[in-house]
């Protein structure tokens, strides 16, 4: 078997969306004070497919979600031209032959995004080719069933707020995720207001449901260390991604204090990456993104990496390229789900663009073992809501 095309696309929502209210979410921009530093700043309204051809008649399919028009390029500038002939086999030399081709300015960001994007179809070729699910050619089953936990619950009027957490009660999941609104910049009013958001969901779904909460890089270490015992009656899982992803130091300070348990790697890249921020004891859940941090052949060897290290991994996001990761790994106990909603930030495109996604019951999902590679197509019935760049 060898690749006969690569072809990459970047659809682009034209459909509706919903607008943010202020304080939807933290991120990075609050501390500029931008008229524009909102979560609105952080919206994609765009998805990067590539689709890897083969010379017997399969098609494996990649995806990527950030920066989607320059990942394309990077993906048809790069990478097809060095993988146009090849076995897809060779799945590793093709990996290192795509990572140092552009080690000079792809080792993080955008270029590692594209290789990511690419190894995803190249796995999903395979399982094709061996007519097996991904998570087989990983290493098998490990559980029955993946148990997600419900990832949205954003900074909402408190009433909206425990309406939502409520119905993810009664759906059946048995974890759920909510995200901070203030930081720095709204001193302690907004100190408060992030415990009323805690309080709120605790207080709706009782103690016998895991509440985690997302800071998405918009708090600064010393921020962070006073919401620490502000936060700690509530029994948190976790807290994450409290600062930049570059202050490593500041994760394994936070860490070191054990109130309450610190997860990041979102935004983190490759093997490399991740051994740092193990050597530095920075984390207590890794949550890489597969489709960012270097593709099905860097996750399995991260995965193992924090296995080595007792760290659990709990991927970032939900889709099929990080379910396949935690179904083949008995260190990833559970998975992020983002419920179907209307289109809000863009971590809901997915929903719209692909057939095949797994939808939670009881606040579980589940792989099927008779569907070959991940079981995705595009769903063609969508398209018309998105705007196609080839």
């Amino acid at each position: 078997m060898k690749i006969k095309e690569i072809r990459t696309r970047v659809f682009r929502w034209r459909g509706k969306t919903v607008p943010l209210p202020p304080h939807f979410c933290t991120n990075p921009m609050d501390l500029l004070q931008l008229q524009q530093a909102s979560m609105g700043t952080f919206t994609f309204h765009g998805w990067l497919v590539v689709e890897v051809l083969s010379d017997d008649g399969l098609v494996g399919i990649g995806n990527a979600a950030l920066a989607p028009q320059l990942t394309k390029q990077a993906i048809d500038l790069y990478f097809k031209p060095l993988l146009i002939g090849q076995n897809p086999w060779d799945i590793e030399f093709l990996w290192q032959h795509m990572y140092r081709k552009t080690m000079a300015f792809g080792r993080k960001g955008i270029g590692m995004v594209a290789i990511s994007a690419v190894d995803i179809a190249l796995w999903d070729l395979l399982g094709k080719s061996a007519k097996q699910p991904v998570f087989r050619l990983l290493g098998g089953r490990t559980k029955p069933r993946i148990p997600v936990y419900a990832s949205r619950l954003y900074a909402t009027e408190l009433g909206e707020l425990a309406a939502e957490a409520k119905r993810y009660k009664n759906d059946g999941f048995k974890a759920m995720k909510l995200r901070f609104g203030w930081g720095p910049l709204d001193g302690a009013e907004g100190m408060q207001r992030n415990v009323d958001l805690v309080r709120t969901v605790r207080e709706t779904v009782g103690d016998d449901i895991d509440v985690m909460a997302d800071a998405y890089m918009g708090w600064t270490l010393d921020y962070a260390k006073r919401m620490l015992p502000l936060l700690e009656p509530f029994q948190l899982r976790w807290l994450e991604e409290p600062v930049i992803p570059d202050d490593i130091h500041g994760y394994a300070e936070l860490k070191s204090y054990g109130r309450i348990p610190i997860a990041g790697g979102e935004h983190e890249f490759t093997l490399s990456g991740f051994r740092d921020l193990l050597q530095a004891r920075a984390l207590d859940y890794i949550q890489f993104d597969t489709n960012r941090a270097g593709g099905i052949t860097q996750a399995r060897k991260i995965a193992a990496l924090a296995e080595a290290h007792g760290i659990p991994v709990i991927p970032h996001a939900g889709q099929m390229h990080n379910y396949h990761v935690v179904m083949a790994s008995l260190n990833s106990p559970m998975a992020e789900y983002f419920p179907i909603v209307n289109v809000e930030v863009g971590n809901e495109l997915f929903w719209y663009l692909f057939a095949g996604e797994p939808k939670a019951k009881d606040g579980f999902i589940d792989l099927t073992d008779d569907v070959p590679g991940f079981g995705l197509s595009i769903n063609d019935a969508s398209l018309r809501d998105f705007e196609i760049v080839d």
